[in-house]
């Protein structure tokens, strides 16, 4: 399902070189869960931006469900990305001129799908649906960041610390 042979990920900062990942070389089965461990800093996100197409490599390639996304154009990734992945962001990414629903219907509109208000419903924001992300706490926009990645029902789902603003029991 996932593959990354020799992945490698440099960021220049001024005449700084920063070698986030050096010669990855991961295989992730389908039906599989893989958590990514790590301090911070050690190139976890960069990895998943990497996996989900978000950002290019340096060097190597990355291939999901049988895709080499790592060579395609921003036109194809971003069809690639509507079609097959769902991405909870560590730092939520909501559209804050929309309302919950709004934020979790957006990857129906590209595919002129109508709103699914039931997702907000299964991650307890049923109430919350007409609210705008500065009208929630940090951890009820990531419900609805989560709602998000999984309303279109994606082949793979990528999670920066999903739960990071989460109590214990919302977590479970």
């Amino acid at each position: 399902m996932i593959k990354t042979t020799n992945l490698r990920k440099v960021y220049r900062i001024g005449t700084e070189k920063i070698v986030a990942l050096d010669n990855i070389n991961l295989e992730v089965e389908e039906g599989t869960v893989c958590c990514i461990l790590g301090t911070s800093g050690s190139g976890k996100s960069t990895l998943l931006n990497q996996l989900a197409g978000l950002e290019k490599p340096t060097r190597g390639e990355v291939v999901v469900r049988g895709r080499r996304i790592s060579k395609m154009t921003e036109k194809e990734l971003a069809l690639f990305r509507q079609q097959s992945i769902g991405f909870v962001f560590q730092s939520y990414n909501l559209l804050p001129g929309m309302t919950a629903i709004e934020n979790v219907a957006l990857p129906l509109t590209f595919r002129g799908m109508r709103r699914r208000e039931r997702m907000l419903t299964q991650v307890g924001l049923g109430d919350r649906k007409k609210h705008n992300p500065n009208e929630m706490s940090g951890g009820q926009q990531q419900r609805v960041g989560i709602a998000r990645a999984f309303v279109t029902n994606p082949a793979v789902v990528f999670a920066d610390e999903p739960t990071g603003n989460l109590d214990t029991h919302t977590t479970k």
